[in-house]
């Protein structure tokens, strides 16, 4: 599972950079072309939109699996080691549970007629494109967490 988790994240840094790239570049031509020659670009900020949510979702999911995102620690700094790799392996049960249950309905969302056949405004393109950042976000965070429970439940050294 460690192998999938790192393939993965090896994949989602590369299109990170990639989007982010991208994103800059789109954000400073449309900058230049409205001040600098007077005509706007009307689908550049669709696009920075679009390509924030990817890079959003991506950075979530990376989060998870380096362990980084914020946390009150407090319990676990006082408690023995037993009881915190019971709360850590709990914790992130009910976080991959969530995850389940959001990814469900994010796919039932995105298959749903009203998303399945409407289009974006200035770039005309399918709106499931820019929403399936939403499922497949969490489910490579998914993927990273239980690869992080594995870890925990194997003995390893969790956060």
């Amino acid at each position: 599972m460690k192998a999938i988790s790192n393939g993965i994240s090896s994949i989602e840094k590369t299109l990170a950079v990639i989007l982010m790239f991208a994103m800059a570049v789109i954000v400073t031509m449309a900058v230049c072309f409205r001040y600098i020659l007077n005509s706007p670009l009307s689908w550049a900020g669709e696009i920075a939109v679009f390509l924030l949510i990817w890079i959003s979702f991506f950075g979530g999911s990376l989060g998870l699996k380096y362990k980084s995102q914020a946390a009150v620690t407090i319990l676990l700094d006082y408690v023995p080691a037993k009881v915190k790799r019971f709360i850590l392996i709990l914790g992130h049960i009910i976080m991959l549970l969530f995850l389940v249950l959001l990814i469900y309905y994010s796919v039932n969302w995105i298959l749903s007629p009203s998303v399945a056949f409407q289009k974006s405004t200035a770039l005309l393109i399918p709106m499931w494109i820019p929403y399936l950042a939403v499922p497949l976000g969490l489910s490579f965070a998914g993927i990273h967490l239980l690869s992080n429970l594995f870890e925990l439940i194997k003995g390893g050294e969790g956060q």
